[in-house]
């Protein structure tokens, strides 16, 4: 939700962000309106219940005689305070739907245009070579007897798959260094319900550009959330948060469903697009004027844990029209997969500024005990997409991989994965 005073007081920064999102900007002038009437709507309520309040009192005083036809009146102005008060709601109602249909205000220095506009801040390492020809990572996965998609989709259907063996172990290993990571970084670890009610997912706005993305079970009219993110922003909502000592850290461990409804048959050989994984996120609660510095603390976690892999990656600062309607501003890590030539999203860390603490009611309380939205900010720190580059940027001639040395130690000391009866 956007700040009604931002909308009131200068619409011109909205109508800019709507047009560098290629939004239509007349979705502000309708928020406009549907304030006006609202607060119009107020006063109208406000004024007859003064009015309701003063004649009572009259009536209190009244004499015998003027009684009755005081009582009348009165119940004349109540039957009006109660139709201002419906008036008031629907009008309420109104303006909270045409606020909800304009995104986040997109920060300044965000790239305009969409998907292909995005700017690359940075690349790190080289692009890896091989003197033989690369394996992709699902062939390797399956001379390793790591992943089974054959009985993935035997039990649950297409782009559903088994981890097994040293798979299993290597997703659980990347998962556990993320999460030291996330612990040394003052994060506080949570495994949260991967089942939300509709207002929580509708707070974080995955209802609106990733709906039909969304499980949704309407017998319990429950979401199956896509990341923890959901979960960790509603876990403190209708809340005021203490941010006195500084941000609020918080890291995720669940697994994730998407359906992802419109893209067959893009990417969906192996575990790089699915329908279930599991993920560490990492969510961050703070206040609005720390929220940017905030946003290159969680780049530069999800850099180390790269680097920690030995994973060539480049940063991406995400062109307005490609970000999700709660972000004002998103970076993305991609990674190099060999096989397919390119670099390939692993991370992306959003500034959600106060668009779902406003949605969420979750604030702080600042200097003169005033309380304000809070800024939330999300990343990931882990998936299981991750294996993908994993395996064939450390694979060798004879389809063995060489494993990252900084996940040795949550695998045993194990130091090569070695394709099964080799």
């Amino acid at each position: 939700m956007i700040d009604p005073l931002l909308l009131r007081n200068d619409p011109d920064t909205i109508k800019r962000s709507q047009r560098v999102r290629g939004n239509d900007e007349s979705t502000v002038d309708e928020a406009l309106a549907a304030d006006e009437a609202r607060r119009a709507a107020l006063t109208e309520f406000e004024s007859l219940r003064a009015e309701q309040n003063q004649f009572g009192k009259q009536v209190k005083t009244a004499s015998k005689e003027d009684k009755p036809a005081l009582i009348a009146k009165a119940q004349e102005l109540a039957a009006a305070v109660k139709a201002a008060e419906a008036r008031l709601r629907e009008a309420d109602a109104a303006f909270d739907l045409a606020a909800s249909r304009i995104e986040n205000i997109v920060l300044e220095g965000v790239p305009a245009g969409g998907e292909e506009h995005f700017v690359t801040l940075r690349t790190v390492g080289e692009v890896p070579t091989f003197d033989f020809e690369p394996r992709d990572h699902l062939e390797l996965g399956e001379m390793l007897d790591a992943i089974d998609m054959h009985r993935g989709a035997k039990v649950s259907g297409s782009r559903f798959y088994f981890l097994k063996g040293v798979g299993a172990r290597l997703e659980l290993a990347l998962m556990s260094l993320a999460l030291d990571k996330a612990l040394s970084g003052g994060f506080v670890p949570l495994i949260p319900p991967t089942l939300v009610k509709p207002e929580i997912m509708q707070g974080t706005g995955f209802l609106s550009e990733h709906a039909d993305e969304v499980y949704h079970l309407p017998a319990q009219d429950l979401y199956l959330t896509g990341t923890s993110e959901v979960a960790l922003a509603g876990y403190h909502a209708d809340e005021i948060l203490d941010l006195s000592a500084g941000p609020l850290r918080y890291a995720g461990w669940s697994t994730c469903y998407r359906s992802e409804a419109g893209s067959h048959g893009k990417d969906t050989r192996g575990i790089l697009r699915v329908h279930q994984f599991n993920k560490l996120e990492m969510f961050v609660y703070t206040t609005p004027d720390q929220a940017e510095a905030e946003h290159e603390r969680l780049v530069g976690w999800q850099e180390d844990m790269l680097q920690a892999l030995g994973l060539t990656y480049r940063v991406i600062d995400v062109a307005a029209g490609d970000l999700g309607s709660s972000a004002a501003r998103k970076f993305d890590i991609e990674a190099w997969v060999p096989t397919q030539g390119t670099y390939r999203e692993l991370t992306s860390t959003s500034n959600c500024t106060t668009y779902q603490s406003r949605r969420l009611a979750t604030r702080f309380r600042g200097d003169g005990g005033k309380t304000s939205p809070v800024a939330t900010l999300n990343g990931t720190l882990a998936t299981t997409r991750w294996i993908v580059a994993i395996l064939e940027t450390h694979q060798q001639a004879d389809g063995s991989v060489r494993v990252p040395e900084a996940l040795r130690p949550y695998l045993g000391g194990l130091e090569v994965l070695t394709p099964v009866g080799a």
